[in-house]
């Protein structure tokens, strides 16, 4: 639809319900809320409302179902497909739930927890371990992005190989509709067959069906140890060939298994802040692994030892280092952590979040190198991420000395040509950031009609009006 301008008697109702300090109007103010990480995407809205409740969420969506006003819901803003920023017309109301902070309840015996939407991960991270327990899902944005927002995109993460991504995570949620009703669906049962599982709706649908207010999360025993191994490799293949071997033998105690490019690794050693190369010398690809035990007793850094030893001697790894203290496990995993944010210190940068089969990540990854290299010369691709889930960032670096406003000029016929290759092997154009703006038009490519039928048949039942978040995913 398009976004009817809200009048000023409009919107001071809607300051009404938030309290005016709690109601941004001014263009300074709102800036914070107008663009996202990567400069991508930036827009306008007549206001930034900042609910405390949930009864105040429910109150906003009311008056905006009756007004016909356009609503933008908004977590830390750390989505990266554009999916929590309004566009230029400047008619558009976020509802950002930052306010909406609380650990409602912690149940360590049931393995629960129940918080706000806008808890920030860490915060959850760190409330679950003050319990002895764990909240596994973890992300290089987790000091800033919120709980809501993992979830309206399904986030996905570096742990997902052991406990699956957010909705692996989610017992129960809380959810304002478009017309301000209330779902209560804090349901914190690991059983429940009533019926359809209304959750999963919410859950990867980017605040287009209704406003995560609450979730019960799923708590776990806290890991006793972690053995975690930084290895070097020749090339991607031999990568697949040590963690199908990994994968045998580690079995549940295998939480972790990172692909890094030596192009990756000399951008963190580069432009990141102490960070260390962990091996002596360089290898064209590396690979970072991690088990997990429940007891304390040296078991898993055995194992890691045992898969290590019978790589390198079928010559897979050409050179590895256990970490022999958590300090140095932290010092393994910083390169990993700032691959991201160090690439745009490097120039432009042509992102895919994609997924292929993982005995098709080597075959993904050469076609997709080869044929980068034919259309932008000189270019330099980093290729990094989760290979345990099929998960690989797909990242293009601009040509050393290169233009860069030239080079990103080209991101719509590389994206075409990288996901043209994902497709033909199976796999899909967006792994965890979601679709959002930026590959709205090109779900229609991937999704069957029937599928697309499906969807919109859902929006229009859940959001009739068509006011929440309009033009992200459909």
């Amino acid at each position: 639809m398009t976004a009817v301008k809200p009048s000023s008697s409009v919107l001071d109702q809607f300051a009404a319900i938030v309290g005016e300090s709690n109601a941004i109007r001014s263009a300074d103010d709102m800036a914070a809320y107008l663009t996202e990480l990567r400069h991508l995407y930036t827009g306008k809205a007549s206001i930034v409302l900042r609910p405390g409740s949930t009864e105040e969420v429910s109150r906003i969506l009311k008056l905006a179902h009756e007004t016909g006003t356009v609503i933008v819901p908004q977590g830390g803003n750390t989505g990266l497909v554009g999916g929590q920023i309004p566009f230029d017309s400047g008619n558009e109301v976020i509802v950002s739930l930052s306010r909406m902070n609380l650990i409602r309840s912690i149940d360590p015996e049931g393995n629960t927890m129940t918080v706000d939407a806008g808890v920030i991960l860490k915060q959850a991270q760190e409330e679950a371990d003050k319990a002895d327990r764990l909240f596994p899902l973890s992300l290089a944005s987790e000091g800033s992005c919120q709980i809501g927002g993992n979830l309206s995109t399904n986030a996905g993460g570096t742990a997902m190989l052991a406990y699956g991504n957010a909705r692996d995570m989610v017992l129960g949620l809380e959810v304002v509709l478009a017309d301000g009703r209330v779902w209560d669906g804090l349901r914190a049962l690991r059983k429940d067959n009533t019926g359809y599982d209304l959750k999963d709706l919410f859950i990867g649908a980017e605040g287009t069906l209704g406003i995560i207010t609450g979730a019960v999360l799923k708590l776990f025993p806290k890991p006793a140890e972690f053995a975690t191994a930084f290895a070097g490799l020749r090339s991607v293949e031999d990568a697949g060939k040590t963690f199908s071997i990994t994968r045998k033998r580690a079995a549940g105690e295998l939480t972790a298994f990172e692909l890094i490019p030596r192009f990756g690794l000399e951008m963190a050693l580069k432009h990141g802040h102490d960070v260390r190369d962990p091996l002596e010398s360089p290898h064209d690809w590396y690979v970072l692994i991690e088990l997990s035990g429940r007891e304390a007793n040296g078991a898993s850094a055995e194992k890691l030892e045992g898969i290590l030893s019978d790589v390198l001697e079928q010559d897979l790894v050409q050179d590895a280092v256990i970490a022999s203290s958590l300090s140095q496990r932290a010092d393994f995993w910083k390169p990993r952590e700032v691959m991201s944010e160090v690439q745009g210190l490097e120039g432009g940068s042509i992102k895919h979040d994609v997924s292929v089969p993982i005995a098709k990540i080597p075959e993904f990854i050469t076609s997709a190198n080869e044929l980068v290299a034919k259309m932008v010369p000189g270019s330099r691709p980093c290729p990094f991420g989760h290979y345990g889930d099929g998960n690989i960032h797909y990242n293009v670096s601009q040509p050393v000395g290169a233009d860069k406003n030239r080079f990103m000029a080209q991101w719509d016929p590389v994206t075409e040509a990288v996901h043209q290759i994902v497709l033909d092997l199976g796999g899909s154009i967006s792994a965890e950031h979601g679709i959002g703006r930026m590959k709205r038009e090109k779900l229609k490519k991937v999704k069957s009609e029937v599928e697309i039928d499906i969807m919109r048949g859902i929006k229009d039942l859940l959001d009739p009006k068509g006011i929440l978040n309009p033009g992200k995913v459909l």
